[in-house]
């Protein structure tokens, strides 16, 4: 907090903007619209972020949400996971270690954080020389809408 003639001021969040210069990116309406989007979702694929860009700024090619997608991803502002056998996600949530679970019947996807220590927060049995500082992590099962209830596994 900065202390300016008596007064406490929260530090200023940067603006998505200010996010985008600051990795060396040039600033669009569909870059920040993309951000807006991929920050306000949960784990959306994307069609669900060009629709999301479209409703921000109107037209959007597919191609050009991809190609900003990929430029976030390598700048670090956005996150992407792969399920195995599921169409590429994106997340806001970056710079934390945190893993994901995938409900096997309708595909949603949650944040599962780490519960051992720092990143990788897994050891390796044969690290094979290298040097680990991440593992990725995806639990499978089935969302509480999917999973069958108590009374019919009774049955």
């Amino acid at each position: 907090m900065k202390v300016g003639l008596g007064v406490m001021t929260a530090p200023k969040t940067p603006t998505i903007a200010e996010e985008l210069r600051g990795v060396g990116l040039r600033v669009t309406a569909a870059r920040v619209a993309l951000l807006e989007t991929v920050r306000d979702g949960d784990h959306l694929g994307v069609e669900a972020i060009a629709s999301g860009v479209r409703d921000r700024v109107g037209h959007v090619s597919l191609q050009a949400v991809y190609e900003a997608l990929h430029a976030l991803t390598a700048a670090g502002l956005v996150r992407r996971i792969e399920p195995a056998g599921s169409p590429a996600r994106f997340e806001g949530r970056i710079g934390d270690n945190h893993h994901h679970i995938v409900c096997r019947s309708c595909g949603v996807v949650a944040d599962v954080d780490c519960a051992v220590g720092h990143a990788p927060c897994l050891a390796a049995s044969d690290d094979h020389g290298f040097t680990i500082d991440e593992a990725e992590v995806i639990y499978w099962g089935l969302c509480p809408d999917c999973s069958p209830t108590r009374s019919s596994l009774a049955l």
